[in-house]
């Protein structure tokens, strides 16, 4: 499984630090292991079933949010210099890891991909923290994931939720109805 996940995921290996990359891979593992998605599903599925007749796959918007958030954070670097302070590590991690919690808001009926009993009641940002919660990932990062969507929009966001929370929004919003 680890092999698979890290082919739909080469931007693990963006991550210098090798102990927070092995523990975002084994978030993603875990995460496909209790999906009723398989790693290859993720490159066709739909990334969100709140779009209707949606063309995007989920790791087309996934790896544009993360790339998006990584261009966002080097042209901040560049132009800010050391007024800005930005890990890079964390801030990759954090969006790599932001919907890894919708995996278990899948379910399959019928052979149709719907929203699960558990997506129905917890939000993937509060399962995506648990997920991180539970292999071990720094608070920093949890941060990014817990308040990347709506729900952070009440919270004082770091750097780099801020950057990781408009790539997600700037590669999602476009294809709302």
């Amino acid at each position: 499984m680890r092999e698979k996940v890290k082919n739909i995921w080469p931007e693990i290996n963006w991550i210098q630090n090798k102990e927070l990359r092995e523990k975002v891979l084994d978030c993603w593992v875990y995460a496909v292991e209790n999906s009723v998605l398989l790693p290859e599903d993720l490159e066709v599925i739909p990334f969100s079933l709140l779009i209707k007749d949606c063309k995007i796959t989920f790791m087309n918007h996934k790896r544009t949010a993360v790339q998006l958030s990584v261009d966002i954070a080097k042209r901040m670097k560049e132009n800010f210099g050391e007024e800005i302070n930005i890990d890079m590590d964390m801030l990759i991690a954090g969006a790599i890891l932001i919907d890894v919690g919708k995996l278990i808001e899948y379910d399959k009926v019928d052979g149709t991909l719907t929203t699960s009993k558990a997506g129905k009641l917890l939000r993937h940002p509060f399962s995506g923290v648990s997920i991180a919660d539970r292999f071990g990932l720094p608070v920093e990062v949890q941060h990014i994931i817990a308040y990347h969507a709506k729900e952070g929009d009440l919270a004082k966001r770091s750097t780099e939720a801020i950057i990781v929370h408009h790539a997600d929004f700037v590669s999602f919003d476009p294809f709302k109805a």
